[in-house]
């Protein structure tokens, strides 16, 4: 029996293995500005919140103006200059597949901003599988449960029929602030002992486990 009506996805490092390519970028666009370059640990643990908010932590001496020319320069890193791949996880579409002829509604809420959503679901053409999405530059940055609540509203579910999926802890407590459940996916940003924290319903270790885990 169906335990969720709805499940909602955190992009990167959850659908899309980008985490690499964004401690690159990061990195990069440090060294450009002749700032402190973060380490990549540290660039990992701010994955999934919004980049005002992610380089507050990072860069938290940095003028607003300073911060200002971090995103722009990031943005041309990520977009242009850097080559890392960023792939779909294997079985990503699968999965999506899957879940969209069982009848369950699917939605993506991701720390980032709507142009950049928009770019990457018309680069993999995953966009038709998602009935709605939130970004960072549309509600409070995670760990906030506003993009959560937002969905539920818009799509007229209960917390209870919705289930969170993240690769980061800002996403585990994203969905235990809203009230709705949480799975972990160890593969991302933060490994099973970090994401444990959270409490999540469970943590797997690739995208067609998730199956195994959605009926009660």
């Amino acid at each position: 029996m169906k335990q969720y009506e709805l499940v909602i996805f955190d992009w990167d490092g959850t659908l899309m293995d980008s985490v690499g390519k964004i401690v690159a970028c990061m990195q990069e666009s440090a060294l450009t500005l002749n700032m402190l370059m973060p380490t990549e640990q540290a660039v990992r643990d701010i994955i999934g919140l919004s980049m005002d908010e992610a380089l507050s932590i990072l860069h938290p001496d940095a003028s607003a103006l300073l911060q200002g020319e971090m995103k722009e320069v990031y943005r041309q890193q990520y977009l242009q200059l850097n080559q890392t791949p960023s792939p779909l996880f294997d079985g990503v579409e699968d999965l999506l597949t899957t879940l969209n002829g069982r009848g369950y509604k699917l939605a993506v809420a991701t720390g980032k901003a709507r142009a950049g959503l928009n770019r990457v679901l018309i680069a993999t053409e995953l966009g038709g599988y998602f009935v709605a999405s939130r970004c960072a530059d549309e509600a409070a940055s995670k760990p906030s449960p506003e993009m959560i609540l937002q969905l539920l509203n818009e799509l007229d579910v209960s917390p209870d029929k919705a289930v969170m999926i993240g690769d980061s802890i800002h996403d585990l407590n994203m969905a235990n602030n809203a009230g709705i459940h949480a799975i972990g996916v160890d593969y991302g940003a933060h490994d099973k002992d970090k994401l444990s924290q959270a409490k999540p319903k469970v943590v797997i270790s690739s995208p067609m486990e998730l199956l195994e885990h959605l009926t009660s």
